[in-house]
């Protein structure tokens, strides 16, 4: 429903049943926006708790170009990579998106580094910087050394497929009574 079909002297009131239980989309500006709540109740392995949660889930068509773009930016926010790990990061996708596929996906990419660039292609940063997130992406396991110049890398981390999504979980911080009980208190004073 647009802004424009809101008339709030002519509202449709639903008294007997609530219509935002299911499953609602709202479209925003090229953005497709879904509100729900978990279909059950979620398991917490750590503690055992039994959770519920609300899920936002947008779905936004973007070209191939900021695809790539919004993948590399979402993985530095998810893994807090430094922006060298991170140009560098966009570096080796460009060249893993060049490698033979086997199974759905290369499971390896050739790193050389000759003329001005990875591959033979100018990257715009030195040999220097490319190596030093190198270093990062081999650390934060993107990557692993498979032969010279040639990394394994991680599936989940590296695909041709045309979809990503990123989730981020918060949970209200949870104080502990008895904890806060002996915060609060004063120490006793001397007479």
């Amino acid at each position: 429903m647009s802004l424009e079909n809101v008339n709030l002297r002519k509202l449709e009131y639903s008294p007997e049943i609530n219509p935002l239980i299911e499953n609602n989309e709202i479209q925003v500006k090229q953005k497709l926006v879904r509100t729900r709540s978990t279909p059950s109740d979620l398991l917490d392995p750590e503690t055992g708790e039994i959770t519920a949660s609300t899920l936002i889930h947008t779905v936004e068509t973007v070209d191939e170009e900021h695809f790539v773009k919004v993948f590399v930016e979402g993985t530095r926010l998810a893994f807090d990579l430094s922006r060298t790990a991170s140009r560098t990061f966009q570096a080796i996708l460009e060249a893993y998106q060049k490698e033979k596929m086997s199974g759905g996906y290369a499971e390896s990419v050739q790193l050389y580094w000759f003329g001005n660039g990875l591959n033979g292609e100018v990257v715009n940063m030195s040999e220097k910087t490319f190596q030093r997130g190198l270093k990062e992406l081999i650390a934060k396991n993107f990557l692993s050394p498979k032969v010279p110049m040639v990394y394994w890398v991680n599936p989940n981390l590296f695909f041709r497929g045309n979809r990503v999504a990123f989730m981020r979980e918060y949970r209200k911080k949870v104080v502990d009574q008895n904890i806060t009980d002996q915060q609060n208190k004063l120490p006793p004073q001397d007479p």
